[in-house]
């Protein structure tokens, strides 16, 4: 009996058959966004809420500045026409242009599509109600240790009892480790107004940025700029006080980090496996680096368990904000002594 016989055309159609039918579904293609007609939005308050809109669509992440996807909106649409944020109130109602429109239209799309942070769009942030330029060469500052400055080194007793300097005035040397944007040491030349300040970064990008604040508050003559790992440019200089908003983000945090984060300099994240590798460092070299009545102020994220299990000898005061609860720690020449 004759081999029945197929044909290569046959056997490439089955085969096709067989593939095309153990491949997954295609993916739905995404909805076609419609870029508002002329005169649909009218006022900011129009803008804002087709913005929040777009953005609960589309997923975004809020943890630069803001905390929502109203607050976003609202920084994005007050700096996009050079307004305060706290004249947004005052103007909701008010019309925008047509090529204010535009532009707003083209900001509120880029945030969706590229997930850049609002502060890049706009270059600018607010901390402790201070403008500040940033861009993407620094990490978007939203550091808890500003309000700390406000709240527990004023010379004022908190109801906790942790007022942490009594004479403000009498502080004068702060050091501010991984200083990024130079936002905490201006910040700090505020609190503290007799006070020399240095500000250290590794990032050369960094610091260019810093330069700029600096200058934009006109604080050239206080505020020096250091480029180096740590204390190494620094030499055996001592301070009053040691803040530090250092990189902490463990292993896991970095492959989790969201889209928006990952616009942000990588450097400015990383902190090692357990996210403490440059902490563990700042806490065995600030004794050499402090007065004998000086202290650090360091923040840490989410780190505090790996901390105290790394150091159950090391006694830490754990300080809260309205944001935050156990993720910056203060401890004091003295103690850091003993233990370094």
């Amino acid at each position: 009996m004759a081999k029945k016989t197929v044909s290569k055309q046959t056997r490439s159609k089955e085969i096709r058959a067989k593939a095309k039918k153990a491949a997954p579904p295609p993916a739905p293609k995404a909805a076609k966004i419609v870029r508002p007609a002329r005169g649909e939005l009218l006022t900011l308050l129009d803008f804002v809420r087709y913005a929040v809109s777009r953005f609960i669509e589309a997923e975004l992440a809020f943890a630069h500045g803001t905390t929502d996807p109203v607050a976003d909106a609202a920084f994005l649409i007050c700096e996009a026409l050079h307004l305060h944020p706290d004249q947004f109130e005052m103007f909701a109602t008010a019309r925008v242009t047509t090529t204010e429109s535009a532009r707003l239209l083209d900001l509120i799309e880029r945030r969706v599509q590229s997930r850049e942070p609002t502060a890049y769009l706009v270059n600018k942030v607010y901390m402790r109600g201070l403008p500040f330029y940033v861009d993407k060469r620094v990490i978007v500052p939203r550091s808890f240790i500003g309000e700390l400055l406000e709240s527990h080194f004023t010379g004022a007793e908190e109801a906790d009892g942790a007022g942490l300097i009594a004479d403000p005035g009498a502080v004068d040397s702060v050091l501010d480790l991984c200083t990024g944007s130079g936002c905490l040491a201006i910040l700090a030349s505020r609190y503290f107004p007799n006070a020399r300040i240095d500000a250290v970064d590794l990032s050369k990008d960094a610091l260019a940025v810093a330069k700029r604040n600096v200058a934009d508050y006109g604080l050239e003559d206080r505020v020096t700029l250091h480029n180096g790992d740590l204390f190494a440019p620094l030499g055996d200089a001592r301070y009053d006080l040691i803040i530090s908003n250092p990189p902490y983000v463990d292993a896991q945090g970095m492959a989790d980090l969201p889209r928006e984060c990952r616009h942000e300099p990588k450097m400015a994240f990383d902190g090692g496996n357990d996210g403490l590798d440059i902490v563990h460092r700042i806490l065995r070299e600030s004794a050499w680096h402090l007065t004998p009545e000086g202290g650090l102020l360091c923040e840490i994220g989410r780190g505090r368990d790996v901390l105290e299990a790394a150091y159950p000898d090391l006694p830490l005061l754990w300080l809260d904000t309205e944001e935050s609860e156990g993720e910056v720690f203060w401890t004091d020449a003295a103690t850091l002594a003993r233990f370094s």
